[in-house]
């Protein structure tokens, strides 16, 4: 028996899948990923997966080996396995966030939530636990780069190990504040990267779409007033002057008013 022919309706649909999958295949083969793991077979399956996606695909078993691959491409997001020999992904993950924004997504066969919550700490993206299915992998990668994609062209990352402003002091390569009387202040992921942002551009008006765009709130996180319950927690970790330092300019956005000597 004959198959029935595809209606037009049914054959347009078909070519515009078939298109964006080619589409989506083209856009995918100008992105390098690294997978680091210190597992051979996982390596050369998430290598054969992701090849498979479009990907450029190098892969690494250790921390010392990922340097070196760093320094011989651009890599565009690493998959960074939790648990390595020597150098452990969390070691590795907080290392890499001194020194780059290259996008992380962590992997491990922990499905904890406590490791979650670790990883995305010390700077992870994004967090999957083994096993998990090949698409979702996929598609984690293509938000993720998406996102760090969207970061506006006119703002450039910030190239300084620590930043004083109004008595305090914002250690970017230890990840804490500290005080105008030496005591150290801790700050969640969220409330670090939203901080870092307003010493890299102090006494500019950032909008809520702004600070969204940029990573301050993770995109899983950004329900509505995300933004203003992210500003209030860091105000309350600044004291009594947190209002004054960082102030509400109406129907804009939020600004950091004080001057920032980055060192």
């Amino acid at each position: 028996m004959s198959e029935p022919e595809l209606t037009d309706n049914e054959a347009k649909k078909i070519d515009a899948l078939r298109l964006a999958r080619h589409d989506r295949r083209m856009e995918n083969a100008s992105q390098h990923l690294l997978v680091v793991d210190d597992d051979r077979e996982i390596r050369i399956l998430l290598a054969e997966q992701l090849a498979a996606a479009g990907y450029r695909i190098s892969v690494a078993a250790d921390g010392a080996e990922m340097r070196r691959k760093l320094a011989q491409h651009a890599i565009d997001l690493i998959i960074l396995d939790l648990n390595l020999p020597r150098e452990d992904g969390l070691t590795l993950c907080r290392n890499l966030r001194t020194q780059s924004n290259t996008p992380i997504i962590m992997l491990t066969a922990r499905g904890q939530p406590i490791d979650r919550i670790i990883g995305l700490e010390m700077g992870a993206d994004d967090y999957i636990a083994k096993p998990f299915e090949p698409r979702e992998l996929v598609a984690r990668i293509r938000s993720v780069l998406r996102r760090a994609r969207s970061l506006p062209a006119n703002l450039d990352p910030l190239d300084a190990r620590r930043a004083l402003f109004a008595g305090w002091t914002f250690d970017l390569e230890f990840r804490q504040l500290v005080d105008p009387q030496g005591r150290v202040v801790m700050l969640s992921g969220t409330e670090f990267r939203l901080l870092r942002l307003f010493v890299e551009y102090p006494n500019r008006v950032l909008s809520r779409e702004q600070l969204l765009t940029m990573g301050a709130v993770r995109q899983a996180d950004a329900q509505d007033r995300a933004v203003d319950l992210q500003v209030s927690r860091l105000r309350q970790k600044l004291g009594a002057a947190g209002a004054e330092l960082i102030r509400t300019v109406r129907a804009e956005g939020y600004v950091l008013a004080a001057s920032v000597t980055l060192e």
